[in-house]
């Protein structure tokens, strides 16, 4: 069984930083892309950041040049540094991993549990 872990959330004033990391742990599996979605009080769940397996990276416009997303597929994890964090970056934010299984060979789309960010004026 393959399970995400994350860790990181908190509350911080606005312009101050977080770091989120995910971690995906488990067996006979491998690991296409990473990212991370947000979903604040009374709106969908939105894209912040994903980053595919060869390292192409896609952001959120509201988010660019103060979120970066990377990941470290020897701890299969991936991190999201938020700086400059602003009081509309509140959400509960969550992990995605789009993972292959091996032993069934089949492709499968992982969440994490949340992790809340809040954002205090």
């Amino acid at each position: 069984q393959v399970q995400l872990v994350e860790s990181g959330g908190g509350l911080v004033q606005a312009g101050g930083s977080l770091r989120l990391s995910c971690a995906a742990s488990g067996s006979m599996f491998s690991i296409n892309a990473m990212g991370w979605y947000r979903q604040a009080p009374g709106k969908q769940r939105e894209l912040v950041a994903t980053i595919t397996s060869d390292g192409t990276i896609t952001y959120a416009d509201s988010v660019k040049g103060r979120f970066t997303i990377s990941r470290d597929n020897g701890k299969n994890t991936v991190y999201l540094q938020m700086n400059s964090l602003k009081p509309e970056d509140m959400a509960v934010y969550s992990c995605r991993t789009d993972i292959y299984r091996i032993g069934t060979r089949r492709y499968e789309t992982l969440w994490g549990q949340g992790t809340q960010v809040t954002v205090s004026s």
